[in-house]
């Protein structure tokens, strides 16, 4: 019993910090979706655009690692963002269910609902996180391609 209350502890505590997670990643989700448009538009305005910085003393491991760094922060809150949203509405559960026990279903509906609000935000932004990844993942390869055969057409 000792044990499963310190569990349930912990895990308590872990509510706030997670709903902080989910709500930091929503933003996230919006800020790199909204540049992501900026950048579809800029690349439809001006087909020479490009988001790789090459200059010419960086080799094609450098560049590769720069795609990486460029991208990894949208494929991180692709994939994080589901199991917090997961984190979010399981801590929430015992409670609730403890509340239906005690014949308190209004309690118990208030959060669910704010757990549920927890899961929905963390998946819009898995949603929009794995668009923006695929999308600028595209476009920073074939900015890569195109460097490559640029610079083996000029050995």
């Amino acid at each position: 019993m000792m044990i499963e209350t310190g569990f349930s502890q912990v895990a308590q505590s872990l509510l706030w910090p997670v709903l902080t997670l989910v709500a930091l990643g929503f933003v996230f989700a919006l800020w790199t979706g909204g540049m992501t448009l900026m950048e579809a538009w800029q690349r439809w305005r001006n087909p020479r655009y490009t988001a790789l910085r090459v200059t010419p003393d960086l080799s094609m491991e450098e560049l590769e690692l720069s795609v990486i760094r460029q991208i990894e922060p949208v494929r991180l809150l692709s994939r994080l963002s589901p199991m917090l949203g997961l984190i979010a509405t399981m801590i929430p559960l015992g409670p609730a269910l403890q509340s239906v026990a005690a014949g308190q279903g209004q309690q118990a509906l208030s959060v669910f609902s704010g757990a549920f609000a927890g899961v929905v935000l963390a998946l819009a932004a898995a949603s929009i996180g794995l668009t923006v990844y695929s999308v600028r993942r595209r476009w920073l390869l074939a900015e890569l391609l195109d460097v490559r055969k640029a610079r083996e057409g000029a050995r």
